[in-house]
């Protein structure tokens, strides 16, 4: 149920390999969402590179596990994903948000090779996630699982609450739902802007299977994963808590960053962090192997 060392190590360096993708394809674009992207990565690292059954042979294929970035606006974090996976060329991170490229600012399924379904109106992936899981028990398909990750702002949004109701009614068990609990939306503190506290309390009140962890610790997420993957009779929730613009010092916790793509100078700042960062866990590692 745990993850190696080695293992904990090699997603730890892919999560800040991948996080300066995030900050470079941003500031190429010169607009974008890099608080939600970098609060998500290490979810989005475990979720598939050590759990789902997808990669670029499996498209098309029913027995495919899907995901479904609900928080459609933290893409660059799935776009880096989905280029070191091979579903298309790194190059092409770089043309993020160009009429020119198929990366968009929101997730688009028939332009963006691995993209399970369009979003980015928020509050519509947990329902477009229950309506695929619903079809997989229909088709009589019981192996493949549906992820889906919603922010926590974005669980204001009523349709997610009609979604959940649903989920559970149906017992949908092969449902499994993140909320990436960084704390901020784009006018605040998500606490002041519209409490959506507690939620624990309240998904166990819709009938999920709930369970709260550190979103940024990989075992834990990877733990809390094969216990929804054991969970039976009903759908499971994973309530992260993680740090908006987490690995770049000057973004963690910034509001500024919700929205606004680095400058230049801070994309150098936040390269030179995540070598630094990507150095010590190549230490580290050497040194736990001797």
């Amino acid at each position: 149920m745990s993850l190696t060392d080695a293992d904990v190590y090699l997603l730890a360096k892919k999560a800040a390999q991948l996080r300066k993708d995030i900050v470079t394809m941003l500031y190429q674009a010169g607009s974008g969402h890099p608080g939600g992207a970098l609060s998500a990565i290490d979810i989005l690292v475990v979720l598939h590179y050590k759990i789902m059954r997808f990669n670029k042979e499996m498209l098309g294929d029913e027995q495919r596990d899907r995901f479904i970035l609900s928080k459609g606006h933290a893409c660059p974090a799935l776009y880096a994903v989905l280029a070191d996976l091979g579903f298309f060329s790194r190059k092409c991170l770089f043309r993020l948000r160009r009429l020119t490229g198929f990366l968009q600012g929101h997730p688009d399924r028939n332009t963006t090779p691995g993209i399970e379904v369009s979003t980015g109106s928020l509050g519509q992936g947990l329902s477009m996630a229950q309506g695929k899981a619903l079809a997989l028990r229909l088709k009589k398909l019981y192996d493949p699982r549906v992820y889906c990750m919603v922010g926590d702002g974005e669980i204001q949004e009523g349709q997610i609450w009609e979604a959940a109701m649903g989920a559970a009614h149906h017992k949908l068990d092969n449902l499994i739902l993140f909320i990436d609990n960084n704390g901020l939306q784009i006018d605040g503190p998500v606490e002041e802007i519209k409490s959506i506290y507690p939620i624990a309390c309240k998904m166990m009140a819709f009938g999920w299977h709930v369970q709260t962890i550190d979103g940024h610790d990989y075992n834990q997420i990877y733990r809390a994963v094969q216990r929804a993957l054991a969970n039976r009779g009903n759908p499971s929730c994973i309530i992260a808590r993680t740090i908006k613009g987490k690995g770049v010092s000057f973004m963690e916790n910034n509001l500024r960053f919700h929205g606004v793509a680095p400058n230049e100078a801070e994309k150098e700042k936040a390269l030179a962090e995540l070598n630094a960062q990507i150095e010590k866990i190549e230490r580290e590692a050497a040194g736990h192997g001797r």
